[in-house]
This record gives C-alpha cells, structure tokens and sequence, in this order.
C-alpha cells in the first residue's frame, strides 16, 4: 500500500492562506519557526508533491534532501502517485491539490497555530474523511 500524507498548518478558525501566502508568513513566533522547522524535518528523505506556489514557496536548502514535484490539479492523481513506488509521499497544498488529492492521503498531520485573523483559503473538514470537491 502507497505512504500518503498531508502536513499543513492552521489557524484558529482554519485559516489556511490569505493572497496566495500564508496568513502568518514572516511571523517570527517561536510557534511559527518551530512549525516550519518541525515541517522541513518530517518530510526530509521522503516525496513532497504540491501545486506550483506551494513549490515555489519552497526553500532552496529542501531540495538537497527530499524529493520535490509540481503537480497540477487536472492530473490523475493515482498516475502522480505511482511515480514514487515505495515511498512517503507528502501531499502540500494549495486547496485545489487537497481537492483532488484527499481520497488518496491517509494521514494528516495539522498543526493548529494561534493565528485568527484575516483568510481567504480555509481546510475543509471533508478532506480528513477522503472526500475532495469538484
């Protein structure tokens, strides 16, 4: 059976991004580094797929240490999958991923931050029972 994981973080309210970041990006919070730095160290070794911001977000140094692809939304998601045999496979965002991708991650690990102000991306509970939108 195929290794399929999301990590993401949320706010207070599931706030996930707002203008095509993430609400809290900058904030040098120790909560804030440490999810980052707690992020970089789960997924090292293993298969981080997400769209093209979420990529393109993506420090230089993580490439060294794990596996990095862009996917798109449109794809079939069980083809992207069967490219990394064996492997953990980290879905990233951004929503329209999660949206495809749900039915296929079996774990999600989603750290709540104390951020609760302004979002205009929010986690939808539905994708922790499998079930994407169209």
């Amino acid at each position: 059976m195929i290794d399929v994981r999301a990590m993401c973080a949320i706010g207070q309210r599931g706030q996930l991004g707002l203008h095509g970041r993430l609400p809290w990006e900058g904030n040098t919070d120790p909560l804030y580094v440490e999810d980052v730095t707690r992020f970089f160290a789960v997924t090292q070794g293993h298969v981080l797929i997400a769209g093209p911001k979420t990529i393109e977000a993506v420090p230089d140094f993580a490439f060294k240490d794990r596996t990095i692809a862009i996917i798109r939304s449109h794809e079939d998601p069980r083809m992207v999958l069967a490219r990394y045999p064996g492997r953990r496979i980290y879905v990233g965002g951004g929503i329209a991923v999660w949206n495809v991708y749900a039915p296929f991650i079996q774990q999600w690990d989603i750290t709540r931050l104390p951020y609760d102000g302004e979002a205009d991306r929010w986690f939808d509970p539905s994708w922790l029972v499998g079930r994407g939108r169209d």
